[in-house]
């Protein structure tokens, strides 16, 4: 039995005693009067009655002859009147998580406490668990969170079928059969689902799009994000949450979910199943397979391209792979991998914000002098060699690389299998490259200080509201502003 079991089970049995005890007081029986007629002490019933015991069948049915009544009324979850159920609710408040972790002695129950305390005691307990809910999501949180979606997208091959079908519907509807999607197609999907598409400069930074659901109009900025969103791959975005049902997040984890699904509907739609696959097959097929060739082929961006690899390739080619976006000082901001590619991580599992090996293209390739081709590279690891193939780009956040790559028996499929790139790490191995030579370590030993860069990120608290990060109050006084114009 789960701990949640028990305090189910604990809640139902205080019903049961406060029943228990209203219909033995309904007949002016004591605890022994009544212990009496049933064959128990008057002590066994005292703990029925708390809630601590649990009764047998044989004894209800006992009770419920000598009280005059069914054993049906006795189980019944309602409490029996205002008091029992006041009591049952404090004895739950009192139980909880959130108030034990305040070390606080419980309140004691007894006849002589009145309602009112219990209710203003109440009060306080239902504003604690309020401001609970309400409290930001951990960096602690976050990270178990992305980690646990990680883990279980993975086991699935980043594939999710029925969103495949979603936008398959959706896009046959709007008349789209081949090549790049068009805005105006997205326009049409727009429209079809009752909603116009407006581009406005003055959206709150906090927000990629506003959805006014009252009068059928999603806001947009008139420009792509930088290093970022298109504007297609937004207006999608908006339009998955109506076609998927989306309510408030309920959790950070909820939230993370939610952007996954939306997400992987837009590249559904921006780089179709079918059309794609037959593109991917066929590049297999002349050995020939380029990131920058699907990427081109349906005009989306090159981290687009290579995470839509990630849905497709596994599923439909048989061929486990990795990705890996990565921030200049070496960061992990985003990653996929069925391949078996070690990569470091934190003691929760999670991978995000974990620097990479040096020796990874992820980070070599920052060293390129040409940086606006494709930088292919074989990395022998503990767990096998890979190949991949890297392109730096930036954003306004900085720069950054995309990295797709497979283990060294499928590169044969992959233009840039005959790069005489090759680089050896063993990290986790510290000596791999987060280690100075025993010769720096020596000389500089106690006559250097670095002061380290610490990365806000790891201390920005994650809102866990309805809509974690963005500002409500800028959106409903964006809102008012365009209604009234």
């Amino acid at each position: 039995m789960t701990p949640r079991d028990d305090q189910k089970t604990g809640i139902e049995l205080k019903t049961l005693g406060h029943r228990i005890r209203h219909y033995r007081l309904q007949q002016g029986f004591t605890l022994d009067e009544l212990g009496a007629a049933v064959g128990v002490a008057g002590s066994q019933l005292s703990l029925i009655e708390n809630g601590k015991r649990e009764p047998k069948l044989s004894l209800l049915q006992a009770i419920a002859a000598a009280t005059d009544t069914a054993v049906t009324d006795l189980i019944s979850g309602e409490p029996p009147n205002r008091r029992a159920a006041l009591e049952i609710e404090l004895e739950k408040a009192q139980s909880s998580s959130v108030f034990r972790s305040l070390g606080i002695a419980p309140i004691r129950v007894t006849k002589t406490l009145s309602d009112e305390t219990i209710e203003s005691v109440l009060g306080l307990h239902r504003e604690l668990q309020r401001r609970e809910s309400e409290a930001i999501a951990t960096p602690e949180e976050a990270r178990r969170a992305n980690t646990e979606l990680r883990l279980r997208m993975r086991a699935s091959h980043n594939y999710l079928p029925e969103l495949e079908q979603l936008a398959e519907k959706q896009l046959r509807a709007a008349g789209h059969t081949q090549g790049a999607l068009t805005h105006r197609t997205v326009s049409i999907m727009a429209e079809q689902l009752g909603f116009s598409l407006i581009y406005v400069d003055d959206l709150p930074p906090s927000t990629r799009s506003i959805t006014d659901l009252e009068n059928g109009r999603i806001y947009l900025p008139p420009a792509s994000i930088p290093g970022g969103h298109g504007l297609r791959s937004m207006a999608l975005q908006a339009m998955a949450h109506r076609l998927l049902g989306h309510k408030p997040p309920t959790s950070y984890a909820d939230f993370l979910q939610q952007r996954l699904e939306i997400n992987y509907y837009a590249a559904c739609c921006l780089m179709p199943q079918a059309n794609s696959v037959a593109f991917l097959q066929q590049a297999k097929k002349d050995r020939n397979l380029a990131v920058e060739d699907f990427r081109d082929a349906f005009g989306v961006t090159h981290e687009a391209a290579a995470m839509r690899m990630t849905n497709l390739m596994t599923e439909h080619l048989g061929m486990p792979l990795h990705f890996l976006r990565v921030g200049e000082a070496g960061q992990i901001e985003r990653v996929y991998e069925n391949d078996g590619l070690p990569l470091p991580e934190d003691v929760t599992g999670s991978v995000e914000g974990q620097i990479v090996c040096r020796k990874f293209a992820a980070r070599d390739a920052f060293d390129q002098q040409n940086r606006t081709t494709e930088h292919y590279q074989y990395t022998d690891t503990p767990t096998g060699t890979f190949w991949c193939s890297t392109q730096t780009g930036a954003s306004d956040r900085g720069g950054f690389s995309i990295t797709v790559g497979v283990r060294f028996d499928d590169a044969k499929w992959w233009r840039g299998r005959e790069t005489q790139n090759r680089e050896v790490s063993t990290c986790p191995d510290e000596s791999c490259c987060r280690r100075a030579p025993d010769a720096q370590a020596s000389r500089w030993k106690g006559r250097a200080w670095p002061s380290a860069r610490v990365h806000t990120h790891i201390f920005a608290p994650l809102p866990r509201g309805q809509f974690p990060g963005v500002d409500e109050t800028a959106v409903f006084a964006f809102l008012d502003r365009h209604i009234d114009a």
